[in-house]
């Protein structure tokens, strides 16, 4: 699942910082970064991520993601590697025994994922949303442990 997700990962960058008309182009984009699929799979995924085609300023019709401020076109692309170095993590505040963990759009569900299984023993679970995990925690735990068990899974978190 992992390779699925980083996969749709790299699927939406490539997306939001280049104008690619076809699946051909796509895919070739998709291969330069590592990801060896099909025609048939590269669909499946497209349709997953609510992918459209809108018209350019030109004229053209190009790949787009649905309205979601994460993926906007960029003008100055990076190579999809590269963004995905960037940290998803922005912030973290507690009340009581409940978390929220602040994340870059679109980012809230992997990390959420990573926290449910690394089997964090203060942590009883996680919901997640586009930008926001909600954690629980056992009682009685001290945030500052929290945290401490957190930072060895969640990049940037200090």
């Amino acid at each position: 699942m992992k390779i699925k997700n980083d996969r749709l990962e790299a699927l939406r960058m490539i997306i939001s910082s280049q104008e690619l008309g076809s699946q051909d182009e796509l895919l070739m984009a998709l291969r330069k970064e590592g990801f060896q699929l099909t025609q048939a799979t590269l669909s499946r995924d497209l349709k997953q991520l609510k992918v459209a085609k809108a018209a350019t300023m030109r004229g053209d019709y190009v790949y787009v993601l649905p309205n979601d401020t994460m993926y906007k076109r960029i003008s100055t692309p990076m190579r999809v590697r590269e963004m995905m170095q960037v940290p998803g993590f922005l912030s973290i505040n507690f009340s009581g025994n409940m978390g929220v963990i602040k994340t870059r759009p679109g980012y809230a569900s992997s990390i959420a994922y990573n926290i449910d299984n690394s089997h964090i023993d203060a942590i009883l679970g996680t919901i997640a949303g586009d930008d926001t995990i909600f954690i629980v925690v056992k009682e009685g735990v001290p945030t500052e442990k929290v945290v401490s068990s957190l930072s060895s899974v969640v990049t940037n978190m200090r």
